[in-house]
């Protein structure tokens, strides 16, 4: 009866992972899995993790798995057992940072044949990597103030992209304050870094913004060694659309 009860996850082992909860887009971070046995012996053949967020279609909101893995070979999990195992979790550069709308969270699972898996959710908080920390300063400087950031769907713009984040910014103050309702920036990871494209919405009277003539798009590239001069460029991208 034990084992029958266990297969369907009633009195079966449980699975808990430890990690920091605030974590870097492109770092890795050592965490611990520890798992605990439930009133009958249970064969685990491995953990498995993905790394997940949420993005908004047309109709509905869907999860999206922005990297998975797997840890640990096959083991014996025996009745109230308590094991721990240490993992690696790398964090890709290109995991959403968790600002306003946008959450990420790590699912931990036990793979167990003839059972329902047992699983762990941890809600993760992700700092931008250095090239995007360096767009929000140069962005900061510029006058601009995040007021939306979410994922969205792009299965028919982007083949290489199933989703990706979409920045909302506002000019509050500076050269573009008064002039501009919105900056729209969506960084696309590209090789060592991401293309930025930039949607300027300028003030306009109404029939120009009933048909989006008040819109102009631009796109940039940011990496690594672009030196120090992303401000500047991101002020003539603005100025050339505005």
């Amino acid at each position: 009866m034990k084992r029958i009860l266990s297969s369907l996850g009633i009195g079966a082992a449980t699975v808990d992972t430890v990690l920091p909860t605030t974590l870097t887009a492109g770092e890795s971070v050592d965490a611990r899995v520890d798992v605990t046995g439930g009133n009958d012996e249970q064969e685990v053949d491995d953990i498995y993790f993905a790394l997940a967020t949420r993005y908004e279609t047309d109709e509905s909101t869907r999860s999206a798995k922005i990297d998975t893995f797997r840890a640990a070979d096959s083991f014996t999990i025996e009745p109230d057992e308590e094991r721990s195992f240490p993992v690696t979790i790398d964090v890709p550069y290109h995991t959403p940072v968790t600002m306003d709308r946008t959450s990420v969270w790590l699912d931990t699972g036990l793979d167990i044949d003839w059972a329902v898996d047992p699983d762990d959710r941890d809600d993760l908080e992700i700092q931008p990597d250095p090239l995007r920390q360096s767009l929000f300063d140069a962005l900061e400087s510029l006058g601009f103030t995040l007021r939306t950031a979410k994922c969205e769907a792009t299965e028919s713009l982007f083949a290489n992209h199933r989703f990706v984040q979409e920045l909302e910014f506002v000019p509050r103050t500076g050269p573009f304050a008064g002039d501009l309702d919105e900056l729209e920036v969506v960084p696309l990871p590209e090789g060592d870094g991401f293309d930025l494209l930039l949607e300027v919405d300028r003030r306009g009277g109404l029939l120009t913004e009933h048909f989006d003539a008040d819109e102009q798009t631009d796109r940039l590239s940011l990496r690594n060694d672009d030196g120090g001069d992303l401000e500047r460029r991101l002020r003539t991208a603005i100025e050339r659309n505005s």
